[in-house]
């Protein structure tokens, strides 16, 4: 649903209002269910309570406060080192759904909208984080991370109303934050690593995961046949769609590799999940690959 503008009128404001209110509990109700069949299978994470107690003793970096210099630990070494507390240690993850209308495809309507899936996958898994007491947020919101219980609901509503950006923008994400990117990431690979690249240089650990309908990875469709671009791309008349599907297969296949390899070299993880399969095993994997990365 296209966010309002400001200058929209109080009648649009409510019947949106209204909208989101009716998509609301079917999302949150989805993305529970598949959290907490989820959560039978995953283990506990190694992590400290948020609190006020010693957690460990971390050595001075350019930008730290001198206040929080620890001054009989340095006094042992010829460094310099910060006591860090229990909550210091509960880093933050950022989440972020690609809005752009691509996501807003599928190829049969017994599946459901790539858009739908990622905000499926997205909820679920920040549903599962703060259960295990961490702090979400999701990224461009302007909402800082939070832990409590009504974060989850907060966060449903604000991906009614997302953008329609299909990369993320650069934000000023804390050093050693978490950050999950969802969306089809079918934009030239040099426009991704542009997008990407900042953060990874910041030290943020990402994790991609690429939502497909299963018609992307191989064209199944027979005779003449005229595609129209979602994002402004224009058509395409195909007489024979036959004829291109198996150089078509081999070069998205080609794009998926890339953006796996890019992934790699800035030392984050990448995943890929199917509309036409169940999103619990994706779920799964993705929550284990932000548990390996946390320490």
């Amino acid at each position: 649903m296209p966010a309002v503008p400001l200058s929209a009128s109080p009648e649009a404001v409510r019947k949106q209002a209204a909208g989101l209110a009716e998509s609301l509990p079917p999302l949150l109700v989805g993305a529970l269910r598949v959290a907490a069949t989820v959560e039978q299978g995953v283990h506990g994470r190694r992590r400290m309570g948020a609190g006020d107690a010693f957690w460990q003793f971390r050595q001075y970096q350019s930008g730290d406060p001198a206040s929080r210099i620890d001054w009989r630990q340095s006094a042992r070494t010829d460094r310099l080192y910060l006591r860090e507390r229990e909550w210091e240690a509960a880093e933050s993850v950022w989440l972020w759904r690609d809005g752009s209308p691509s996501m807003n495809w599928r190829s049969g309507p017994a599946l459901p909208l790539k858009a739908e899936r990622g905000d499926l996958l997205l909820l679920a898994l920040a549903a599962l984080l703060l259960r295990a007491g961490e702090r979400v947020a999701l990224l461009g919101s302007g909402t800082p991370p939070s832990a409590s219980r009504g974060a989850l609901e907060r966060m449903a509503l604000v991906l009614g109303r997302t953008g329609p950006a299909s990369l993320p923008a650069e934000a000023p994400l804390p050093r050693h934050a978490r950050l999950l990117l969802i969306g089809d990431f079918l934009q030239p690979l040099a426009a991704v690593e542009a997008s990407l690249r900042p953060y990874a240089e910041r030290g943020v650990v990402g994790h991609l995961l690429m939502i497909a309908d299963p018609a992307e990875e191989s064209l199944p469709f027979p005779g003449r046949v005229r595609f129209e671009g979602l994002e402004g791309e224009g058509e395409l008349l195909l007489s024979r769609v036959e004829t291109v599907q198996e150089a078509y297969a081999e070069r998205y296949r080609a794009h998926r590799e890339a953006l796996a390899a890019l992934a790699r070299a800035l030392g984050w993880t990448f995943a890929a999940s199917r509309t036409d399969r169940p999103p619990e095993p994706a779920l799964l994997a993705l929550y284990r690959q932000i548990a390996e990365y946390e320490a």
